[in-house]
């Protein structure tokens, strides 16, 4: 006998991806966006068009039955960073007040939620609160603190990924008790940190994710060649000035003068103005060079908007910048090691692979959550399956969350849900096996 689960805010179908090579079955998917849920239905076969608060408003709808495991990346907007942080003041952030409503009325044996790693962080100290106590009224064994990973900590044959995407995931396992005490789990079932001994600097995303054949419009523009042509130079002449060292501050620009004639305005902020000293003297000590290296580019001109006149070296002892991970940011282009990328985000800052001197492509991005190669995005532009991919989740850390708190709550399980239980155990290190056989 399998376990059953419902998938709310079910996005793509990263949470449907683990729990089916787990083995479970779907009985319920809703998506209010109507382009993911054309992506889920057409490889997961299942119909998620719709919208919680109809299907759990005042009442709950009959399509939402009975089931073993709920999961549900629930809108992160009101917790983002880059959104107002406004939480459940914020109508989106209401939503977990419906997935209470279907906890209430199916009691299901595991409950995981995710969210953006923000929704755990100090301003949001009110909210966390009220998810954490309201679980526990409705008696579900939780950890008042967060459990947060990343796919770069896990090593490959666990189905881990080069991509730093910490998430916070609340996991609640009901408990038939009456002592209070029993409902409140000691530590996270996880911890921010590598598995089995896992070193995430050995991740090659080159080698490791593999990269893509079919790169159709993942090309740089003229634009972007000349960006990092230039600055490929610089960081080629600085390196030899320097004995192999970049600034590890940003490199502004439009501030370079002499130390001298560096005049600070009242009111800068000390952050700022410890960086303007910093630009002010790296620009005395290397004048010569960036005189000629900025006439030479015609740097001043209309060529390089301001924020492509900033460098953020983050990339250590990367000989060259074209050996990078780049990112084109407001901030200016960012570049870091090869090894794994930042963590892939519904506003599209497409990663630039500089060892490839070309954008991420699409399939790539999937791959970097975990997802096969036969996923198909059908008929849609790149940008938006990009913002699908940022919203998701990733499966392979899905599948190491759902693993562990099913393992270190075994003996509620094995009464509470047995199948759940007898499914993880007989589970592999990763879904990834399952999920290319399915998808080839």
């Amino acid at each position: 006998m399998t376990f059953t689960f419902i998938d709310l805010f079910s996005g793509i179908g990263g949470f449907h991806a683990a729990l089916s090579a787990l083995g479970g079955e779907c009985s319920y998917s809703v998506e209010i966006d109507k382009r993911a849920a054309n992506v889920y239905l057409s490889n997961w076969g299942i119909e998620s068009l719709g919208d919680i608060t109809q299907d759990a408003g005042e009442k709950i709808s009959p399509k939402i039955k009975k089931h073993d495991v709920l999961v549900a990346g629930f809108p992160c907007q009101p917790f983002s960073k880059s959104g107002a942080q406004q939480g459940m003041e914020e109508t989106r952030g209401t939503l977990y007040w419906n997935i209470l409503k279907i906890i209430d009325a199916r009691k299901p044996a595991l409950v995981i939620l995710e969210n953006v790693r923000n929704i755990a962080g100090p301003r949001h100290t009110h909210e966390w609160n009220i998810i954490i106590k309201t679980l526990r009224e409705r008696g579900y064994r939780v950890a008042d603190a967060p459990a947060v990973f990343s796919p770069h900590l896990l090593p490959k044959e666990r189905g881990g990924r080069p991509q730093i995407r910490e998430r916070v995931f609340i996991c609640a396992v009901k408990v038939r008790t009456k002592n209070k005490n029993l409902l409140i789990a000691d530590t996270p079932v996880l911890k921010l940190q590598p598995v089995d001994g896992w070193n995430p600097k050995n991740w090659n995303l080159v080698k490791d994710l593999p990269m893509d054949s079919r790169v159709k419009g993942c090309e740089l523009s003229k634009a972007e060649k000349l960006w990092i042509d230039a600055w490929n130079e610089f960081v080629i002449e600085i390196k030899k000035a320097t004995g192999g060292k970049m600034p590890g501050f940003p490199i502004w620009g439009d501030e370079w003068k002499l130390t001298k004639e560096l005049v600070v305005p009242d009111g800068t902020p000390k952050w700022k103005e410890n960086f303007l000293r910093k630009n002010a003297d790296f620009y005395t000590t290397h004048r010569k060079f960036i005189d000629k290296w900025v006439k030479d580019w015609d740097f001043y001109s209309e060529k390089f908007p301001s924020s492509r006149r900033k460098l953020e070296w983050q990339a250590q002892d990367t000989p060259t910048l074209w050996k990078t991970i780049m990112h084109m940011r407001p901030s200016g282009i960012r570049a870091k090691k090869p090894n794994y990328v930042p963590a892939l985000v519904a506003i599209t800052q497409t990663s630039i692979i500089g060892p490839k001197r070309r954008k991420l492509s699409v399939i790539e991005g999937a791959r970097l959550q975990g997802l096969p190669s036969g996923f198909k995005f059908p008929e849609q532009d790149n940008a938006t399956t990009f913002k699908q991919l940022g919203n998701g989740v990733n499966v392979g850390v899905v599948w190491h969350v759902v693993k562990e708190c099913v393992l270190q709550n075994e003996e509620i399980l094995q009464k509470t849900c047995p199948q759940l239980l007898a499914a993880v155990k007989a589970a592999p290190l990763s879904p990834d096996k399952y999920l290319e056989d399915k998808f080839s």
